[in-house]
């Protein structure tokens, strides 16, 4: 039908220009926060970009069903205003009956939705986490940056060097401040060098000065020194790390049915269900009057998306803490959000009113013959 495929175009064009512009806002908004994780030490400032990928593809999925609410919402409100949906009306067509054409072009939106959701979605926050290890547990010679104070791993030990040579072997004015088994030691020298000796790793000072005191005492010893060694090692391990919700796979959390992981489900599960929602509420609340402000009704809708995205995230907390179960939740916001969806559908199809629904008074006087 030629309508369907003229509206299906102008979706296309529309759906295409909203996504670019939300991913670009997002990949903005992302490159500053992951920067700024960078500078505190939570990502290696190379990684950066990787961090920035997986992290806006992450948002994919909630920002492919912006995009087509959107889409749907400004096609149709230009429908009403050009009046072109009075020939859609003319021709004997209701609203229910643009639902057709919009699940045409919405099926393939929902396919990659699900697919992100329940597969891709747990694959980025994994490398974002494995990213994120593999930066804490690096070495402590690995964090020492020349001109800064770096701290080791466990938090036990701060480095500073001053000045360093081509590939951090060697360096100048080193200082090491540490916290061990209740005594703190202040260590300075003049240069410092790596060095590998069967035990391990040695930082190996040269002409310094060492101060020892115990904590909660005012004894101090001073010692100077013309080579000192200090055996570095890796105080991070990978044993012990819990792995986070929001990594496991899919199969993964229908395997064991606790409540996080059902917590979990929910949200991903709601990515999708609110895709086809936002389908039918577009339809239902895109009708606008010419002589209004054409912003209003595109305010609306996205006042609608915010607060339904926050109720997925308030649901995945709810179900995840015990205080609702998976299957009334999902009744309560997805299928009652679709029944007021489908009402309000109804409502314009029908050209329902609120005035039609009271008793009709009788007007006039009886006539008397």
């Amino acid at each position: 039908m030629l309508f369907h495929s003229s509206l299906r175009k102008e979706l296309s064009r529309s759906f295409g220009a909203t996504l670019v512009v939300l991913v670009t806002v997002v990949m903005t908004m992302t490159l500053i926060r992951t920067l700024g994780q960078a500078s505190r030490g939570s990502f290696n400032p190379s990684d950066v970009t990787m961090v920035m990928g997986y992290t806006v593809l992450a948002y994919m999925p909630t920002l492919l069903t912006m995009s087509l609410f959107i889409a749907i919402i400004s096609t149709l409100s230009r429908m009403y205003r050009e009046s072109e949906m009075v020939i859609w009306f003319c021709s004997g067509k209701g609203l229910s009956a643009l639902l057709a054409p919009l699940m045409q072009f919405a099926w393939p939106i929902f396919a990659v939705v699900a697919a992100l959701a329940l597969l891709v979605l747990p694959w980025s926050n994994q490398r974002i986490e494995d990213l994120k290890t593999q930066y804490e547990q690096r070495g402590d010679l690995d964090r020492v940056e020349p001109g800064q104070f770096q701290e080791s791993g466990n938090g036990s030990r701060v480095f500073f060097v001053e000045k360093a040579t081509e590939g951090q072997v060697s360096g100048s004015n080193v200082f090491i401040a540490s916290t061990e088994r209740g005594k703190e030691t202040v260590t300075s020298a003049r240069s410092g060098r790596i060095e590998s000796l069967p035990q391990g790793q040695f930082l190996m000072l040269s002409n310094g000065q060492r101060l020892e005191s115990v904590a909660g005492t005012t004894d101090l010893k001073i010692s100077d020194f013309e080579v000192y060694g200090a055996q570095i090692s890796a105080d991070v391990s990978a044993n012990g790390i819990n792995t986070q919700v929001n990594t496991a796979t899919t199969l993964a959390l229908l395997q064991d049915l606790t409540p996080a992981h059902l917590g979990e489900l929910s949200w991903r599960l709601g990515l999708l269900l609110a895709a086809v929602n936002f389908v039918v509420i577009g339809v239902a609340i895109s009708s606008v009057n010419p002589r209004a402000n054409k912003s209003l009704n595109l305010v609306f809708a996205l006042f609608t998306f915010v607060v339904y995205d926050n109720l997925l995230n308030l649901g995945q907390s709810w179900i995840s803490s015990g205080q609702l179960s998976f299957g009334v939740y999902i009744f309560l916001l997805h299928g009652s959000v679709f029944l007021l969806a489908v009402f309000w559908l109804a409502k314009g199809h029908n050209n329902w009113h609120w005035k039609n629904l009271l008793p009709k008074r009788s007007s006039g006087q009886e006539t008397v013959q």
